[in-house]
This record gives C-alpha cells, structure tokens and sequence, in this order.
C-alpha cells in the first residue's frame, strides 16, 4: 500500500505527512503529532470522545481517515484556549462542574463549539440534542448541560 503525502493545519499549524491511506485522522493526531487530548473510546464513532473540528464542523476522527483531512484545517481541545485563556466552554466545564473523569470532555468541548457557532442562544433542548452523539458515562449530563449554557451566556457578553 503506497502512502500518500498530506498538509493539514491543526491548531493553526501546518503539518505534513506520509501516511499509510488507512491511517485514522484519530491516530495522525495523537501518535504523529502527539496532541493526546483527543482520545480514543469505542472506535466506532458511538461515544465522540475523538471528536475534532474540521473545518470548523465536528467530526469523530476515529471514522474518519487522515487522508481524507489533506488540505484542510483541523482544531482540537489543545487549540481552544487562546494565549494562556480558557475558552469559555472551558470555563464552563470548570466552573458548572461539568466533567467527572474528564474523559469525554474534550469531545464535548468540541462539538458544543460547533453547536454555539450555529446557535448561540441554545435551549437546554437544543444542548441536549447538540451533544447526542457524544457519551459520558459519569455525570448523567446535567452539568455538562449546564456548562455549555454558561459559555453561551459570556459568549454572548463578548460579542
């Protein structure tokens, strides 16, 4: 199986690489670049703890090759905060204690990025529905819910 050279830009850095085509983006990630805050759960796409943004649009990297990122640009947790400031999701998480283990919290970080951009004034439903495809198996949601409602409320105060 011949590689295939790939530019991407994570975290707004650009990254080069040969990769076999079969190489998950999950894996390009963690074990090529060494950025290990987007984990592994199922590899399966069923809990979203790998969840990335691509684009700007979450997508579980566990599914999705490294070779299908080729030119575009990819953040994760480690590119959230902003010079030494936490994202307010961040801050969310934090201060509505929205993470137990912590596990799952950078996959819900992500995809509740995506979710504020396209409606920052979300519902407790709307949250809900947001972070589906995402699993935690130690809060029971109610603090992550809260969390995400925290962001959109100083987000808004920022804009």
């Amino acid at each position: 199986m011949a590689n295939h050279d790939i530019k991407v830009k994570i975290n707004g850095e650009e990254h080069s690489a040969s990769v076999e085509p079969r190489l998950l983006l999950v894996h390009l990630i963690r074990d090529e670049l060494n950025l290990t805050g987007t984990h592994i759960g199922c590899d399966t796409s069923n809990c979203g703890a790998c969840t990335v943004l691509v684009d700007g649009k979450s997508a579980k990297s566990c599914t999705m090759f490294a070779v299908q990122a080729n030119g575009k640009e990819i953040t994760t947790i480690e590119g959230v905060a902003s010079n030494g400031t936490m994202h307010p999701l961040q801050e969310g998480f934090k201060e509505e204690h929205g993470l137990q283990c912590g596990y799952c919290t950078p996959g819900m970080i992500m995809r509740a990025m995506e979710l504020l951009e396209k409606n920052p004034d979300p519902s407790e439903e709307d949250i809900r529905w947001g972070i589906s495809g995402n699993l935690c198996r130690c809060t029971g949601y109610v603090n992550i819910v809260k969390s995400i409602q925290y962001a959109a409320e100083k987000m808004k105060g920022e804009a």
